[in-house]
């Protein structure tokens, strides 16, 4: 399904150029793992047998089938990607997300603040607290625009990595979400772990989704930056992932289509 296009590291900062190969294999990656985690399905199953629950009657069944078909689904191309770039990580990496943030959303079409990823990664006998952050760009470019400058990629990383205050929050908000679960042995230890190294022992991932031609410049500067600020015990990992495909045509995709 894919090809190492370019690998390298600086310090505890790595950077991976991986090729996507098109065909059927693409194809059951994106309408499975993840048409899955955009669309929440196990979240989504608990939410429907729950309901079903408290609708007794015809009339309240009628009410449930309507909510049910109202729901309004992601097609934005970059929510996409953001899911693709999740399931690529499990897939790959063993990055265990103990929560779908698609369940935060207050609103239709939202885009939450912090992290983009929040979960576990486990590395021999130590399980990692595992942040990062996901970013489309069609921009010609070397790096393109999106790695770059306040908003960019890098900046964030660099937050993630020294912002005792983000940290905080999204230690806040992961807390209830692993307490009583099966998740909570995995944020024990990855707290424990994140504690006993005086708040750096975490794994931080930058994945930028293309549908360009594979080129190093997409990443190494802002690999060897970041190589200059993230330093062990924390680790940091950069993946580009050219698509066979445009970014565009990713909302299509997931549904199965092949434009």
């Amino acid at each position: 399904m894919h090809t190492t296009a370019y690998s390298n590291t600086h310090d505890a900062t790595s950077w991976d150029g991986v090729c996507i190969a098109d065909g059927s294999t693409f194809n059951d990656f994106m309408t499975n793992e993840v048409a899955s985690r955009l669309h929440d399905d196990a979240g989504k199953a608990d939410f429907t047998s729950h309901l079903n629950s408290l609708a007794s009657t015809g009339f309240a069944q009628d009410s449930l089938r309507a909510i049910l078909e109202a729901e309004q689904p992601e097609e934005r191309d970059w929510a996409v990607g953001e899911a693709l770039a999740e399931a690529w990580l499990s897939r790959e990496h063993g990055v265990v997300w103990p929560w779908n943030m698609e369940r935060d959303k207050r609103t239709p079409q939202a885009s939450l603040p912090g992290a983009d990823l929040i979960g576990f990664v486990t590395q021999g006998n130590e399980t990692r607290l595992a942040l990062g952050e996901v970013k489309c760009s069609s921009d010609s470019n070397t790096p393109p625009n999106v790695m770059t400058g306040r908003h960019g990629m890098t900046r964030q990383l660099e937050n993630l990595a020294t912002d005792i205050g983000l940290l905080h929050t999204i230690i806040r908000w992961l807390q209830p979400r692993c307490h009583g679960n099966g998740a909570e042995p995995q944020f024990n230890a990855a707290i424990r772990l994140l504690l006993q190294s005086g708040n750096k022992a975490m794994s931080l991932f930058g994945v930028l989704v293309r549908d360009t031609q594979p080129d190093e410049r997409d990443l190494r500067s802002r690999g060897q930056h970041l190589g200059g600020i993230v330093k062990t015990p924390a680790g940091c990992r950069l993946l580009a992932l050219y698509l066979p495909c445009q970014i565009a045509s990713l909302p299509a995709r997931v549904q199965g289509g092949v434009p």
